[in-house]
């Protein structure tokens, strides 16, 4: 335990990026409190399309609502979403994926047909098709993205359950009596799990931005929501007369999925059994 303790703290990039990351959490918990308390939905028409100045440090945008304010709010609903999208995605992926792996015959046939089916079409393309169908909102975008990826973490997860398949332990367990449920949790899920959690990481950064792109085709949050990706698509029309309308809220993402790529990328070199 010690050991382990020892690798994540000697992983200089891995401290650094956590501590960048708990700042960023940290910022989309206290929204409210870093705001000054303004309102991110509330406008004033008579300060629409304000420059950045003392008032308003990252100015305002066409309905007069205060930029930094929604920025901030932007991080509690760009993080929030995008932790939800990344859990649903390896919970239903992982499942899945190990019950294909430990049951084979029909059970593997169905769901990696399925999987086979989803992997056929280009992820984005299918994501924004299910999210038109199923209506623009940010639960639908989560939805429609978790849709079009859970095969990934079930073809990876199957991968790894048939090769603990058919090793000594697994025949001995059996032989001794093991239930299936006995089997699936003490044998298949732990030889399964630190690969997918280290795959989940890494795909944080990712998530996050096809999340942003939905909301900026108008797929996933609306307006007067403060979400990234909604922020941009409303700035697009000022890019050249209002600038800061989308120089922000796209630094925010930028800055946002580059430490959580690094942060997931450096958790790999600690645990990725490879690296030993």
């Amino acid at each position: 335990m010690e050991t382990k303790k020892n690798k994540f703290l000697s992983n200089k990039g891995f401290v650094l990026f956590s501590i960048l990351a708990l700042m960023v959490v940290l910022v989309a918990i206290f929204a409210p409190v870093l705001s000054g308390g303004v309102d991110p939905t509330a406008g004033n028409l008579a300060d629409a399309i304000m420059a950045p100045d003392a008032k308003h440090i990252f100015g305002t945008d066409k309905m007069g609502r205060d930029i930094y304010a929604r920025v901030l709010y932007g991080a509690r609903i760009s993080l929030v979403s995008t932790f939800a999208l990344v859990l649903t995605v390896f919970v239903i992926g992982t499942a899945l994926g190990v019950l294909a792996g430990y049951f084979g015959g029909w059970v593997d046939a169905v769901i990696m047909r399925i999987a086979d089916m989803m992997i056929a079409f280009p992820g984005l393309v299918l994501a924004i098709a299910v999210a038109g169908m199923l209506g623009a909102s940010m639960r639908n975008a989560i939805i429609a993205i978790a849709l079009v990826t859970w095969p990934k973490y079930a073809r990876m997860a199957r991968s790894l359950v048939l090769k603990v398949r058919h090793t000594d332990y697994v025949y001995a367990a059996i032989v001794t009596g093991s239930s299936t449920w006995r089997m699936l949790w003490k044998y298949m899920l732990p030889n399964t799990i630190t690969t997918l959690v280290i795959t989940a990481a890494t795909d944080i950064g990712g998530m996050m931005m096809e999340l942003a792109a939905l909301s900026f085709l108008g797929f996933g949050a609306q307006p007067p929501t403060p979400e990234w990706g909604s922020m941009l698509s409303e700035g697009r029309d000022f890019i050249q007369s209002a600038p800061w309308l989308m120089l922000y809220p796209g630094l925010a993402i930028f800055i946002t999925v580059v430490i959580f790529n690094m942060l997931g990328d450096n958790l790999r070199d600690i645990l990725d059994p490879k690296e030993e």
